[in-house]
């Protein structure tokens, strides 16, 4: 006996797909199950396909701006403060200097951070941090202090990696920029290691003043420069260089200019003093500047003249690299410098205060 039929128990063909100008109305005056069955499921199709391609497109949308935000650094991530290094750049703010963070940490208490650190990531798992230093020190001390889990991740904005090195040091710059309390010697400083680490071929401090301070006036990167100097003749002396005021340094910066025995005389007055404050530093080289200081003399190295024969060499405490040599009738100095492009007044002012300083005449 055969099973009895049910109603729609059919077997649909395999059709083409409904085309999009299909009029179900065509089918005759009166429409059936079926023919409302295939007009309803055509409808459902199409509404289906326009909201995917809507989803799509803004998608699309969506991924491309992500990505204009995170090349401007202003995608923003809670992220581990242990997974961020600053090893990519020399920091434009000494570490021995007091960054003075407890108003800033009692801020963080208070109301967050509001302006995120920016790092950009290293691909391994880690960031590197670009801006941000005094925030992300402080983070830390407050992790410390704290033991609280809520110190474990900062807030910050993730850069897209394949920045120029040269764009991030400006970066770094341009933020402390604004701050009054980043002294003329760390601006110096970080100018010199751009220069010693060759950052995109720049070999020449002015040139590293004019790409790193770019944004400043041109009176401050004159500044800058003369505390470069100032830095180059006098850092392994100083204990707090970041201590000493604009016009101390400036001035001071004018003298061993000026005065070729004057930076000999200043190294070994700050050697003498030995361990000492930011203040008493900077006292020093106040009177130094007013002449209250007399030069320390130097120790007696070896046989006295009239004893000694030959070749003798000698260790002159000016600057990285400086050698000279002296033998009867001669005397050979060596240096990182090209003495022909200096000035040449200067330089028969150098060599006149020279043999004036050995009681010799020219």
């Amino acid at each position: 006996m055969s099973r009895k039929r049910r109603m729609f128990d059919v077997d649909l063909p395999n059709d083409p797909p409904i085309p999009d100008d299909l009029d179900v109305k065509s089918f005759g005056g009166r429409r059936g199950p079926m023919a409302t069955a295939i007009g309803e499921n055509a409808e459902s199709l199409r509404e289906r396909a326009r909201v995917e391609a809507d989803i799509r497109a803004e998608n699309d949308t969506l991924a491309h701006e992500f990505v204009r935000l995170k090349k401007l650094g202003l995608v923003t991530d809670m992220i581990p403060v242990t997974a961020i290094r600053t090893t990519k750049l020399v920091r434009d703010r000494s570490r021995a200097a007091d960054l003075d963070l407890g108003d800033l940490k009692a801020s963080i208490r208070a109301v967050g951070l509001s302006n995120p650190i920016r790092v950009e990531p290293d691909g391994k798992g880690g960031y590197e941090l670009i801006q941000g230093l005094r925030r992300l020190t402080a983070w830390r001390e407050l992790r410390a202090e704290t033991g609280d889990a809520v110190w474990d991740r900062i807030p910050a904005g993730l850069m897209a990696a394949g920045e120029t090195m040269e764009m991030l040091y400006r970066r770094m710059v341009d933020e402390n920029l604004v701050r009054k309390d980043v002294s003329f010697a760390e601006m110096a400083r970080l100018a010199r290691a751009y220069v010693a680490d060759g950052v995109d071929g720049c070999d020449d401090i002015d040139a590293a003043v004019n790409k790193l301070f770019a944004s400043a006036a041109p009176q401050k990167r004159s500044y800058i420069r003369r505390f470069a100097r100032l830095m180059a003749a006098l850092e392994k002396a100083l204990e707090h260089p970041e201590a000493i005021p604009r016009a101390l340094g400036l001035e001071l910066a004018d003298r061993l200019d000026s005065d070729p025995m004057a930076q000999i005389n200043l190294v070994r007055l700050l050697q003498a003093a030995g361990q000492r404050s930011a203040e008493e530093e900077v006292a020093i080289l106040r009177r130094f500047l007013e002449g209250q200081a007399a030069p320390v003399p130097a120790k007696s190295r070896g046989a006295p003249r009239g004893q000694r024969r030959g070749r003798m060499s000698l260790s002159v405490p000016v600057g990285p690299g400086v050698r000279c040599t002296a033998t009867d009738g001669k005397l050979e100095f060596r240096a990182a410098m090209d003495f022909a492009t200096l000035d040449r007044g200067r330089l028969e002012a150098a060599i006149e205060a020279f043999f004036a300083a050995l009681g010799k005449s020219g």
